[in-house]
């Protein structure tokens, strides 16, 4: 199994590794800065790492003769040195033997040969015959293979060698200055960065509360940080959404229950009274109503996310014609009639079989309880693609033709159906890109119409 990698421990290594970078870069360009007097400062501290330099290399170019007295024989990297610092000079006394190491600077040797009898420690002066006054010469007591020697060198310069060593030396020799308060820092940082993250705890604690039973809940976008304002925001958008496909859904499938209910109740009440003459064909009719409602909240959990993936290409006038077929017995014995008129050339669509043949036979269910008895409805299918049913009943006022295709509406409370047919037949259209709408008949009556879009439609013919 994985580990899950810490976010408030790659903070905090960040952090760490941003304050040790900071140090060192910042310590390397004030070296820089110093080194080139752009702050205004002498570079006297990064010469004596140039002096100390200088010193090791003609510490290592001494020797003893034959007689026992020490000398000077340059080596590869005194020369070196030399070469790219013509002014670099440098002397060697024996304060002891009073004796000055041949291959020394003659100048140097003539002008502080009289300093050998205070045989001092360390210092630091100036060139009698000097045009820059900031180059001196530094006497220093150093401690060689051959004894305590008093060493001069004069014109050593800095280089990047010298601030490498500079940065080395100073940073190990002032290591606690770091060590100490990165210390401190890391937990400082640990507390801030742990701080810092609380709101994203109280954010996933939040997440964690809500619920199928509480998606009326929101996350508390005002009060975390700004950079978690878009999260939130989308978050709560996302709740929004599911608490109303959520309240659509309980409230869809109560009212379903209970629109169900009622020709089931009724279904029950014609068979205590079997002696009916019209039993037969109410019972039908009974049973008809309740597969239209089934099919159709089959056909909108069916289609409803993946529209698409449900369709197919069908005959809309072999499809159509089919349904009024099996309409015609139920119209037949409620005394009215159905009429289907189309060109002789199939309709090619692609959708949901299913879905649209709910569609249409919901209306023209709707369009035979409307229509007056010994009237006669009329269904249309043309190349629109489109199919209109057409009743003479009493028709649909204005200002009820847009309600008429909300969820359970009903002009008044004796109106048979289950107010669901037209709701859910709006919504299967809009899943093909079609719509429904209602106009008026000629001569009175309404005149129901389902216009699927064209992309939907092709002249290729199936064959039946």
């Amino acid at each position: 199994m994985t580990r899950r990698r810490s976010l408030s421990a790659q903070l905090l290594k960040s952090l760490v590794a941003a304050q040790i970078s900071a140090f060192a870069f910042g310590w390397v360009v004030s070296l820089f800065l110093d080194h080139y007097g752009v702050l205004g400062a002498s570079d006297d501290y990064l010469r004596s790492y140039a002096y100390t330099r200088t010193q090791q290399l003609l510490i290592a170019s001494l020797e003893r003769d034959e007689n026992g007295y020490i000398r000077i024989r340059e080596s590869a990297a005194l020369r070196a040195e030399t070469a790219k610092n013509p002014d670099l000079r440098y002397a060697v006394f024996d304060s002891e033997r009073q004796w000055v190491a041949p291959g020394s600077s003659p100048a140097l040797a003539a002008d502080f040969s009289a300093l050998l009898r205070y045989k001092p420690n360390w210092m630091q002066l100036s060139l009698p015959r000097s045009e820059t006054p900031d180059d001196q010469v530094i006497v220093q007591k150093s401690d060689t293979p051959f004894g305590r020697l008093q060493i001069l060198i004069y014109g050593h310069k800095t280089s990047w060698a010298d601030m490498v060593s500079a940065f080395v030396h100073e940073s190990w020799r002032h290591i606690y200055y770091l060590v100490t308060p990165l210390a401190f820092g890391v937990v400082v940082m640990w507390f801030s960065v742990q701080r810092g993250l609380a709101p994203i705890h109280e954010f996933a604690e939040a997440v964690t509360r809500i619920d199928l039973d509480s998606l009326h809940q929101r996350l508390p976008d005002e009060e975390c940080p700004e950079e978690f304002t878009p999260l939130a925001t989308a978050l709560n958008e996302a709740l929004q959404r599911l608490d109303d496909g959520a309240m659509v859904l309980r409230r869809f499938t109560a009212n379903a229950a209970h629109e169900l209910r009622t020709p089931v109740a009724i279904l029950s009440a014609r068979l205590d009274a079997p002696g009916e003459p019209t039993l037969k064909t109410d019972l039908k009719r009974d049973a008809r109503r309740i597969r239209n409602i089934v099919e159709q909240l089959l056909a909108v959990s069916r289609i409803g996310a993946h529209a698409e993936d449900a369709f197919e290409r069908f005959d809309l006038v072999e499809t159509t014609q089919a349904i009024v077929s099996d309409a015609l017995l139920l119209a037949y014995r409620s005394n009215r009639q159905i009429d289907f008129v189309t060109s002789a050339a199939p309709v090619t669509i692609r959708g949901d079989r299913m879905a649209i043949e709910s569609i249409v036979s919901n209306v023209i269910d709707n369009a035979l309880r409307a229509e007056p008895s010994g009237g006669a409805i009329m269904v249309i299918v043309d190349d629109g693609p489109s199919v209109s049913v057409v009743d003479h009943g009493a028709g649909v006022a204005p200002e009820d033709r847009d309600r008429v295709f909300e969820p359970f509406w009903r002009k008044s409370s004796d109106a048979t159906g289950s107010g669901l047919g037209l709701a859910i037949g709006k919504e299967l259209m809009a899943a093909h890109g079609g719509r429904i709408w209602i106009e008026d008949t000629i001569g009175g009556g309404a005149t129901f119409k389902m216009a699927f879009p064209s992309r939907l439609a092709s002249t290729e013919a199936i064959g039946r």
